[in-house]
């Protein structure tokens, strides 16, 4: 069957999805499926892959690992012929004709461009946490704070938001300190009443060290000699937002870094989309998945719209009325029905 790549310069893509994360590969199976000519190109970096298991994924009542929800979503998009590569983009530029990307490997070029470039969350400045990170130390309460829910839980950081994390996760623990890891803290005086009001204890000191068995932990060590017993950690150190391509090309961002969009994932760029963690919504995997599917469509109706003011739609039907059958063929009786006498 004709495809409207048939028909256009087979270097340039119809969409390029830059980043094969969650929102990428969603959004990927819904370009495949609308028949579009879409290239992945993925670094391999998703934050997903840090997740062991993944609990509050619609449909999987079990759980589901991030690499495994990768793995699946990769083979899917690839059943409607959506193309992957791996490399890395160092620059990019626009011009009317669309998008040019310069990756280690090579160069492309797209009329549209789904920027799902995704975060990186930082870990705390703790030795021997790193093990640790999606099995005992965790980013999101949304996400994992049911499954910590009686347990001893340490909330490292020093902000406002370190403090509300901590009174937030009492309704899944009575056993919540605050760690500010030997920094000063700097929450405001609301704040610090609510840890005086909630009896919320607050240990200052430098973690030096973790003790953990099998990425559990077991411990926190302090300067001093001090140990407090712990079995879960949350950080709220920050988070970095991968919106330097955006930056480049002129989208808007916000203060934190993050890629400005419409209720169709359309940034300030003309052509130009973001989805998923790069974009100011609650960094969930399931939002991902469907703010990628809301860009999808945003961009074949985009591309539609475009062959109609272009004209190259009546080209593509001009190829279909020459080399493929157009008219369905006429039957004198409508199948397996029979036709009634007199």
């Amino acid at each position: 069957m004709i495809r409207h790549k048939d028909l256009d310069d087979p270097q340039i893509r119809e969409v390029i999805v830059l980043g094969g994360g969650i929102a990428g590969l969603s959004a990927a199976i819904y370009l495949g499926r609308a028949q579009r000519d879409t290239l992945v190109i993925d670094s391999g970096h998703s934050m997903a892959k840090w997740e062991p298991v993944v609990e509050n994924y619609l449909g999987f009542p079990k759980g589901v690992g991030g690499e495994e929800l990768l793995r699946n979503g990769a083979e899917q998009a690839k059943r409607y012929d959506v193309r992957f590569v791996r490399d890395e983009i160092r620059t990019v530029s626009s011009n009317k004709s669309g998008f040019r990307l310069r990756g280690r490997k090579a160069t492309y070029l797209t009329k549209q461009l789904l920027l799902a470039t995704g975060i990186f969350h930082l870990p705390p400045k703790i030795p021997g946490v790193k093990q640790c990170l999606g099995h005992s130390m965790f980013f999101c309460k949304d996400c994992d704070g049911f499954r910590v829910r009686g347990k001893r839980i340490a909330i490292v950081g020093s902000t406002n938001e370190a403090v509300e994390y901590a009174l937030g996760m009492l309704h899944y623990s009575a056993c919540v300190i605050v760690a500010t890891n030997g920094r000063r803290p700097s929450w405001g005086k609301r704040h610090a009443r609510w840890l005086a009001e909630y009896e919320i204890p607050v240990e200052r000191k430098r973690i030096t060290d973790v003790d953990h068995r099998k990425r559990k932990i077991r411990a926190l060590a302090f300067t001093g000699g001090n140990c407090v017993k712990t079995d879960y950690i949350f950080t709220v150190r920050g988070d970095i937002f991968h919106s330097d391509l955006a930056r480049k090309l002129g989208a808007k961002l916000d203060g934190e870094g993050q890629i400005k969009i419409d209720v169709c994932m359309r940034t300030s760029v003309p052509g130009l989309y973001a989805a998923g963690c790069v974009t100011p919504a609650n960094c969930q995997m399931i939002i991902a998945a469907g703010q990628g599917a809301a860009a999808a469509q945003a961009i074949n109706r985009t591309l539609f719209e475009e062959s109609l003011a272009t004209h190259s739609l009546r080209r593509f039907r001009e190829a279909q009325l020459a080399d493929e059958k157009t008219i369905p063929e006429r039957t004198p009786n409508v199948p397996g029905r029979k036709r009634k006498k007199g």
